[in-house]
């Protein structure tokens, strides 16, 4: 060990190699030497040296040290209100849904597959809703039903005062009637297609009441059960098309209600909703961002409608009305709590969208 210092060097690493070099010849052991009150003194030394250089870097910094984590959180921050003055005081426009969608990008997660950490209670969403002026339930006593309605005299009356109306003879012209049935859905959705198992944008599938967990279960049925001819074992189901290529099979066989204004635009997405006599929709309100119009394809369906509590002194507490094949319901879903039960002997099919 000694061998390799150089004997003119004077430095004081050499000089503690030599040291320690002759204290282990002599026998003595490493937990020795570290009681030697040389050995202190030069460990207190060094303590001293890195108290000196923190205090010293404590001074360049104006009196505070920044710690690794302290500079991390500090640049977090510092990225918060960057996106908060962006937002609030440039009006960059930012959806929730754009914060979301770029939170699962940058994790590297798929935002249509990732399952809810829990599931929406509607109960409890109805119950926190906004509340609304009855002004649109006042005075009306019945469910209008009208035919040969112009555009103009629908938005004067029905489009958007939260009027319920049905047009008697809304799908005129229509091929829906001869062509929609539970074979014909099955028959258009191919087996890639995102409405199947509801997890592309804009899918959505609802069960009610029943044990089916998306479409393809639907789909799926034992023959016998789809028209439920003994009423055993109802059914009632609704979903959104979200797949593109069926829409435009949809389309050729209806077209846009002839008495919305030529100004709006209906959504295009279709809701279509499907099941048996002796089953429907539950009593419940709508959180979607337009009225809309459902049309009675096949079948016949009940529709109860109630205003919300607030107007439960303002108006009459329940309207009634039966929309027959080849007649459009228009309602605000948003602000009549509303639930409907397939009447008749037929599958009831109903087809519908938003407008603005």
């Amino acid at each position: 060990m000694t061998s390799a210092v150089n004997s003119s060097d004077k430095s004081p690493q050499v000089l503690f190699l030599r040291l320690f070099a002759r204290a282990t010849a002599l026998g003595l052991e490493g937990h020795q030497l570290a009681n030697l009150n040389c050995f202190r003194d030069l460990n207190d030394s060094k303590k001293h040296k890195v108290s000196k250089e923190d205090e010293e870097d404590t001074i360049a910094h104006g009196g505070l040290v920044w710690s690794q984590h302290a500079k991390s959180f500090f640049c977090v921050l510092l990225g918060l209100f960057a996106i908060l003055f962006c937002v609030f005081f440039l009006n960059v426009p930012v959806s929730g849904e754009q914060v979301t969608t770029f939170w699962f990008e940058w994790n590297n997660y798929d935002v249509y597959k990732e399952p809810c950490l829990f599931n929406n209670i509607e109960r409890i969403s109805s119950i926190f809703r906004p509340p609304v002026s009855c002004e649109f339930c006042m005075n009306l006593t019945h469910i209008d039903r009208v035919s040969n309605l112009t555009p103009s005299l629908f938005e004067e009356l029905y489009a958007y005062s939260g009027r319920p109306v049905v047009v008697v003879d809304g799908a005129k012209n229509w091929t829906a009637p001869a062509t929609f049935s539970f074979e014909f859905f099955k028959g258009i959705y191919g087996d890639d297609s995102p409405a199947l198992e509801g997890k592309g944008y804009n899918c959505q599938f609802f069960p009610y009441q029943t044990e089916f967990l998306n479409l393809a279960e639907v789909f799926q049925m034992d023959p016998e059960r789809i028209k439920n001819s003994d009423h055993s074992k109802p059914w009632y189901i609704g979903w959104s098309n979200c797949d593109f290529s069926v829409a435009n099979i949809l389309r050729k066989h209806y077209s846009k209600p002839y008495f919305l204004p030529r100004s709006s635009e209906s959504s295009k997405t279709d809701w279509i909703f499907m099941g048996t006599p002796g089953y429907g929709a539950h009593m419940h309100v709508d959180n979607v961002g337009n009225p809309s119009w459902q049309a009675q394809v096949t079948g016949y369906k009940k529709w109860s409608l109630m205003p919300p509590p607030e107007c439960y002194f303002d108006c009459k507490q329940l309207l009634e009305v039966t929309v027959n094949p080849g007649e459009i319901i228009v309602l605000d879903t948003n602000i009549w709590f509303h639930s409907t039960r397939n009447v008749g002997d037929d599958l009831s099919i109903t087809i519908g969208s938003e407008y603005d």
